[in-house]
């Protein structure tokens, strides 16, 4: 009983981060949705052998990635999806338009970049994203720099400052 309880708590913890995770490797809402169920499904199953040798956001996110590149392999010939009209983001009504582009702009980013972004809009701590992507912390950090001026860029070509 005990492990429902756990099971419902990461549920209700880790669902919109996870979801969020997903948008930004396949920007579908639909398909976001289904790794991001698939993801909870290998939790699911995979929770009592947890050994807690990481902490457990890092243990989620890291599946998370993993179904998504899967997912991505899959996809590999097809063009991207058109970004869904409404993304079920917690944006505020007048930011919708940035949010809308800050993830046509992350699906625009190579498959890596892409996920340490993502990651990081989720506050996942860089030493965590390393661990996840096995990348030393010093690189997941200059890639960040990078990615965010990159993304700067976009949105100062699209009329925003």
């Amino acid at each position: 009983m005990a492990e429902i309880k756990d099971f419902d708590r990461l549920y209700t913890t880790y669902w919109h981060k996870v979801y969020r995770l997903c948008m930004g490797y396949v920007n579908d809402d639909a398909l976001a949705r289904d790794l991001a169920q698939e993801t909870f499904i290998l939790v699911w199953e995979n929770l009592p052998q947890f050994r807690e040798e990481a902490h457990v956001g890092t243990w989620i996110f890291r599946i998370a990635s993993n179904r998504c590149l899967r997912q991505l392999e899959k996809n590999k010939k097809r063009q991207k999806a058109e970004l869904p009209l409404q993304l079920p983001e917690e944006a505020v009504p007048d930011r919708a338009a940035e949010v809308e582009l800050l993830y046509r702009f992350i699906a625009e980013l190579p498959e890596t970049d892409r996920i340490i972004i993502s990651l990081e809009l989720e506050e996942v701590k860089q030493g965590e994203i390393a661990h996840i992507l096995g990348l030393s912390e010093g690189n997941v950090r200059v890639r960040i720099h990078r990615i965010k001026e990159r993304l700067t860029q976009r949105f100062k070509e699209h009329g925003f400052q």
